[in-house]
């Protein structure tokens, strides 16, 4: 794959990974072929500020869990009121780094099965 097209993949996706894991991706997008490519560009990916967003705003009924696919925890901090309001507070710190480890972990299932 060309490096414009790797480049391109990076400045459009880069707000969605964690920024540790930007080099280890870019070395995986140099190992797949173009078709490879046109799948991961149609992946939807959870977009960390929005996830803060609803966070904020109804963190202590635990959507933010549940938008992550953590449905135990969310349905913990739904009966808990968000643990109340300490462990929403918390989230408001934590959520960003953990829709952007889900997304990482949503490549690297791609990358490994296509």
């Amino acid at each position: 794959m060309t490096e414009d097209k790797i480049n391109l993949y990076l400045m459009t996706n880069m707000k969605y990974f964690p920024s540790e894991r930007i080099p280890y991706i870019k070395q995986q997008l140099e190992r797949i072929d173009d078709s490879k490519l046109i799948y991961l560009q149609t992946m939807s990916y959870k977009d960390p500020v929005i996830l803060l967003i609803i966070s904020i705003v109804a963190g202590s009924l635990g959507i933010d869990r549940f938008m992550l696919g953590q449905i135990g925890l969310g349905i913990a901090k739904l009966l808990t009121c968000g643990g109340l309001g300490l462990w929403t507070l918390i989230d408001w710190f934590l959520i960003m780094g953990q829709a952007k480890e889900k997304n990482f972990e949503e490549f690297m299932k791609i990358i490994s099965t296509v």
